[in-house]
């Protein structure tokens, strides 16, 4: 017991403490730099929208105003079945050359987007939400790294604030999540994209299954070919944390379910005789995390039917921080604690994973896609910052 409980929690601590440090040393010995330029390949910008009746107008306008030259950048909505006035709204851009793609049937986000990338004329395109106000500078930051021929993707790098501006516990997350990002593009490349905004090669992209989230399938696909996927942190979503507690955990659900089923689908990616780096990097950052729900059980099993008392006592202190975790979503004192905060987030999301692994178990698929729905747009008021 006391061999499982300390191979559990290593490996827990390696996947969020150590592999960062890890990257971290190496870089400091030997980064991998990117070799921008001002470039200005065709462009398509594709907005995939599910009844966004509410945001698509403002998408379009700040898309249009977007620096770029105007004569090698498209516009393509792609409306997943959508029964509001999101297509009417959308035709009646058609004069400033923004297309609607439909789809007749309800599909999913990644269906859409299949759709939209037959009739797209571009050589980078770009994928984007119709809740993501795109700051005007954005283009030009991203197609600057593919004037690298060694990269084939890249992402914006993304911020999570409540409604007043301020840092969530998802927020310090997602800060956490973004350092990480910057390491592993600096070390090799990045093992998943963000899906309110990326860029991607139009070579890559002939393979676009229905099924399989877009944003981190696309950094497989670019591994796969050999190319690298990075994150721009000149480039930032800026996102309103979802207001309602269950929506959120749906959300994660969702979140966790698309990406072990991309995951899965690609296993031999972390062959490290074919795809060195990079299989050290997936099995680092999304293996060991889809499977640390299991490691963090594993560690509070052993500790409780170990008759060592330090385990017994490392048995308590486990136990108090999920009860906190939990409570401080209940209390709203707790939430004062940044501490609490953090519980609370981290609880929750191996809740969240723990139920997505039970969901793939029994067969279930995230493919038909809702848009969370967030408490507001806020403007991109400077270079670099996005919007909701």
């Amino acid at each position: 017991m006391r061999l499982l409980f300390w191979i559990t929690v290593s490996l827990v601590f390696y996947t969020y403490v150590g592999y960062p440090l890890v990257l971290w040393a190496l870089v400091r010995r030997r980064a991998r730099d990117v070799a921008r330029k001002d470039i200005a390949p065709r462009v398509s910008i594709i907005v995939a929208a599910r009844n966004e009746a509410d945001k698509i107008r403002q998408k379009i306008e700040h898309t249009l105003a977007l620096a770029y030259p105007r004569d090698r950048l498209e516009v393509l909505v792609a409306s997943d079945d959508s029964d509001d006035d999101t297509d009417r709204i959308v035709e009646q851009y058609a004069e400033q050359g923004v297309r609607l793609v439909r789809s007749p049937e309800r599909r999913g986000k990644e269906y859409v987007q299949s759709l939209a990338i037959r009739v797209a004329k571009g050589e980078v395109l770009v994928f984007t939400d119709a809740a993501t106000v795109l700051a005007p500078d954005t283009l030009e930051h991203l197609v600057r790294n593919f004037a690298d021929p060694a990269i084939g993707a890249v992402s914006t790098e993304d911020m999570v604030v409540d409604a007043s501006g301020q840092p969530t516990a998802e927020g310090l997350y997602v800060q956490y999540e973004m350092w990480v990002r910057r390491l592993e593009g600096r070390f090799h490349s990045i093992v998943g994209l963000s899906g309110s905004c990326f860029a991607i090669r139009r070579e890559l992209c002939s393979h676009w299954p229905s099924t399989l989230a877009s944003d981190f399938l696309s950094a497989l696909h670019a591994a796969r070919a050999g190319y690298r996927a990075i994150a721009d942190p000149s480039v930032r979503g800026r996102f309103v944390t979802v207001s309602s507690p269950r929506a959120e955990m749906r959300r994660k659900i969702r979140t966790f379910l698309r990406g072990i089923t991309v995951l899965v689908a690609n296993l031999d990616l972390l062959n490290p005789f074919r795809y060195g780096r990079f299989a050290f990097q997936l099995a680092s950052h999304k293996l060991l995390r889809f499977v640390a729900p299991f490691l963090l059980l594993g560690a509070l099993a052993a500790s409780l039917l170990s008759g060592d008392a330090v385990l017994r006592m490392l048995f308590w202190l486990q136990a108090g921080f999920y009860l906190v975790g939990c409570a401080s979503g209940l209390v709203r004192p707790l939430q004062r604690s940044p501490v609490a905060r953090v519980a609370h987030y981290f609880t929750m999301a191996q809740i969240a994973m723990l139920t997505a692994w039970i969901k793939y178990a029994m067969g279930q698929q995230q493919v038909i896609w809702e848009p969370s729905k967030r408490q507001g747009i806020i403007p991109a008021s400077s270079p670099g910052a996005h919007g909701e």
